[in-house]
């Protein structure tokens, strides 16, 4: 039997961590938001080409996550994952630098915003096609059982992936094989536009790991500590028992799907009450309240980051463009000589 469980942000490391400690993850989360608004606004401006989907509300769980794992640990991400990379320590400078087609970027200005990648970092992607990360990630998990590496793999997907086949296939894989692997679904409730009540039979969406004996758990995504907790005991399973866990993170996007998406499907009133539930003030209140770090230091923190990400920006306009010759990199494969 699968074991199934609500988490609570009490419930784990969460409460004994220190002030520095979430700290570090308040200004994980203050520097991710800042980039998507650097990068939203770059986007208008017409310096980023191509799709770009924000992770703008959704913070909390790449940190919390980060949080649990350890530095060598790896990350598989789907398509929106600027905040997932710049979590798991690929710089802003890289980052922009990418989505702006530049040649140092961390994919060499070739991938874009959907394709992200640094595996010297964790980072294994940035991965286009819907749902298909997963059991690629599965693959990487099964690798670093079979080499005993000691490594956990995370892999992420919105709501509107869960209907892939390929999610069940990998769930059964992953229970079959004793994958140390972590399946997250961000659920922020709408698969581009549509609703996700209205394209699934089965609500929670976690409950679908019990039928492959998959411990599954629901967490509050717009809440860090939660997401903390909820994370630890899933990669603690999966490096002490190697063995999978499904987690639902039910969080919400304050933008649209992508850049190109106005969002009309939401009332305002709708937006609002998701924005009322913004993890990074949420961590701020603990903060002040446990520990009683000073407003100014907060705003200071935000401050760094608003000015890291405006020098980004401008370093990444001067930066030089791709050779020509990458055009034809990793596209065919090297012709033997006649």
């Amino acid at each position: 039997m699968a074991t199934r469980r609500k988490s609570a942000a009490s419930a784990g490391p969460s409460a004994s961590a220190s002030e520095s400690e979430l700290l570090a993850i308040y200004e994980d989360m203050v520097r991710q938001r800042r980039l998507e608004e650097a990068l939203a606004r770059a986007y208008g401006l017409g310096k980023i080409y191509g799709f770009c989907h924000l992770y703008i509300g959704q913070e909390a769980i790449s940190a919390g996550t980060t949080a649990a794992l350890q530095p060598d640990d790896i990350v598989v991400g789907a398509y929106r994952i600027h905040g997932q990379a710049l979590s798991k320590g690929i710089s802003a400078q890289e980052i922009v630098d990418e989505l702006f087609g530049k040649a140092t970027g961390c994919t060499g200005g070739v991938g874009g915003s959907m394709h992200l990648f640094d595996v010297d970092k964790g980072f294994w992607g940035g991965w286009g096609l819907v749902g298909q990360q997963v059991p690629m990630a599965c693959g990487v998990a099964f690798a670093q059982r079979a080499q005993k590496t000691g490594k956990v793999v995370v892999t992420f997907m919105g709501d509107g992936a869960v209907q892939q086949g390929a999610i069940h296939e990998s769930l059964n894989m992953a229970a079959i094989w004793n994958l140390p692997i972590v399946m997250v679904v961000e659920n922020n409730h709408y698969g581009m536009g549509t609703a996700v009540d209205r394209i699934s039979a089965l609500n929670p969406i976690h409950q679908m790991a019990e039928a492959y004996g998959v411990a599954h758990e629901e967490v509050d995504g717009m809440d860090v500590l939660a997401m903390m907790d909820v994370m630890d005991r899933a990669v603690r399973r999966a490096r002490e028992t190697s063995r999978p866990s499904f987690i639902e993170a039910r969080c919400s996007r304050f933008r649209g799907h992508s850049m190109s998406d106005p969002g009309k499907y939401r009332t305002k009133e709708e937006l609002e009450a998701e924005k009322a539930q913004d993890p990074i003030p949420k961590l701020g209140a603990v903060l002040q309240e446990r520990f009683g770090v000073a407003a100014d230091r907060l705003e200071a923190i935000d401050r760094a980051a608003k000015d890291e990400m405006k020098q980004a920006l401008a370093r990444a306009e001067k930066a030089p463009w791709p050779a020509k010759e990458m055009i034809f990199k990793h596209i065919y494969a090297s012709q033997p000589d006649a």
